[in-house]
């Protein structure tokens, strides 16, 4: 299981927008990828489950992926967190 930790810079956080083009994202991939905040986690692809976070700015989510491309999961990721939130 590969995972990294991303702190929001969004000004919505992780709205509606960003967390639809997430959801495409993760799709891509045949790895279980997961969002945590706190206690909850949940995953990359169902987008209302994403949306019930209420992901704020300034919010730390850690990003896990484990599966047969969890390398690659977790890179595409990593680079979407990146340009998108």
């Amino acid at each position: 299981m590969k995972s990294f930790t991303y702190e929001i810079n969004d000004e919505l956080g992780l709205h509606a927008r960003p967390a639809g083009l997430l959801v495409k994202e993760a799709k891509k991939f045949e790895s279980k990828i997961t969002l945590t905040k706190g206690e909850k986690t949940v995953s990359a692809t169902q987008l209302m489950m994403i949306m019930g976070m209420a992901v704020k700015k300034g919010a730390e989510v850690t990003v896990s992926a484990e599966g047969a491309d969890e390398d690659a999961a977790i890179e595409a990721m990593e680079k979407f967190f990146k340009e998108n939130l």
